[in-house]
């Protein structure tokens, strides 16, 4: 799993200038709870990335890694992924947090899926898509 984070994580994390192999075992460390890891198959048994998606808070879920190897990005499958991750929320009644950094690509794929900018700093984007939006006219 370090080295599908690293695969996907690595061209953003080097344009921000914060890339190092330790730094990303740490960070995967910190906040990893295999509970709460999934594994995205494709094609039946090859194994291309993975989500962590656990409780924060009371209303919360946190979707803490959303991990694709680089030539499985743009087919689809995150938009696949990020249905579950809100079918998940919406069976408990609860928004979905993520945080990015500030130059991956990742910050349009979430905008796009109607996550929301709830704050950032010189390093972090943080977004909520709220479960509750959906139910209004």
């Amino acid at each position: 799993m370090l080295a599908l984070r690293t695969d996907a994580m690595k061209p953003s994390l080097e344009r921000v200038g914060r890339f190092s192999h330790q730094g990303s075992r740490e960070r995967l460390a910190a906040g990893f709870a295999v509970q709460h890891m999934h594994h995205i198959v494709f094609d039946g048994d090859k194994r291309i990335g993975f989500i962590s998606l656990k409780p924060e808070g009371s209303d919360a879920l946190r979707l803490d890694h959303l991990y694709l190897r680089t030539g499985c990005q743009g087919l689809g499958i995150g938009e696949w992924a990020l249905n579950w991750v809100k079918a998940q929320a919406r069976a408990q009644g609860k928004d979905v947090l993520v945080t990015t950094l500030t130059a991956s690509d990742s910050n349009r794929f979430y905008q796009r899926h109607g996550f929301e900018k709830t704050g950032a700093d010189d390093v972090d984007v943080h977004y909520r898509w709220r479960v509750k939006s959906e139910d209004a006219c």
